[in-house]
């Protein structure tokens, strides 16, 4: 049992972790947080309520932050949404990591690539795009040249289908508004098998793409899962289908899940 000054610091720590001590700076952080889960609008009273925090100290908080534009107010509704700043620092924040997952996973793509004997790349959510971030061409005589900062069409390309797998259905409901080309006769152009594969392709936790776009490139994507954060990368082997065989594609399973692992725990270390 604690007694003294220790258990003090202890009743001190468990009323902060509780939030009977916090700090308005604290309790501003947690306002903004509130709305990470939410792309909803929420008043005041909801807000207040939703924290546990006393109304007049959550108005005058909120005033705080829509002052330096880290909320803003729907004059149609009178409720808040995130702000001008908070999107700065979201934007900043992802290009910081985009830098630092670029960094991290470009010797594993080559690494992969030499193990495999096939073209590697990184495909990565831009928006409601998906891009080709970067890549290894591979050792073989054949090989597939992938055009750097291309946006690929999301109903065919293997990266896109294994990060949508694991979206945010409402996000993935923002993605799909567009209309999808058909390249071929086995291009997916119906948004409800399309949805169908993304269900499939979460539960395997691997995607392809078996001639979808090009008949003759088939290719293989598993997604990079970091930090407990919705995948926004995948790493993808692709070459000839005369090479990419059924089994190909089943001795490339391991190497290819080992190096989304590999560069997922060093993002998070």
């Amino acid at each position: 049992m604690l007694n003294g000054p220790e258990k003090n610091q202890t009743d001190k720590f468990n009323g902060r972790q509780n939030g009977t001590n916090e700090s308005s700076a604290e309790k501003a952080l947690n306002i903004l947080l509130a709305f990470s889960s939410s792309t909803k609008e929420m008043g005041t009273t909801e807000l207040s309520q939703k924290l546990g925090m006393h109304k007049s100290t959550t108005s005058r908080l909120i005033k705080t932050l829509v002052a330096a534009n880290f909320l803003q107010q729907n004059p149609a509704t009178r409720k808040y949404l995130l702000g001008m700043s908070a999107y700065q620092i979201g934007y900043a924040a992802n290009r910081s990591l985009d830098s630092r997952l670029l960094s991290i996973a470009q010797p594993h793509l080559y690494e992969l690539a030499q193990q495999t004997g096939e073209s590697v790349a990184l495909e990565l959510l831009s928006g409601t795009n998906v891009i080709l971030a970067s890549h290894v061409e591979g050792p073989s005589h054949l090989r597939f040249n992938f055009q750097q900062g291309e946006i690929v069409p999301i109903n065919v390309a293997a990266g896109a289908k294994a990060i949508l797998a694991h979206s945010d259905p409402d996000f993935l409901e923002s993605c799909l508004q567009r209309e999808f080309e058909k390249f071929n006769e086995r291009t997916i152009v119906s948004k409800k098998k399309y949805r169908a594969l993304l269900k499939q392709v979460r539960k395997d936790g691997i995607s392809y793409d078996r001639g979808e776009r090009y008949v003759d490139i088939h290719a293989m994507a598993v997604p990079i899962h970091y930090g407990g954060i919705i995948p926004k990368a995948a790493v993808i082997i692709a070459g000839p289908a005369s090479r990419l065989t059924d089994s190909f594609l089943k001795s490339a399973d391991q190497p290819l899940r080992e190096t989304a692992s590999k560069i997922s725990e060093l993002l998070h270390s």
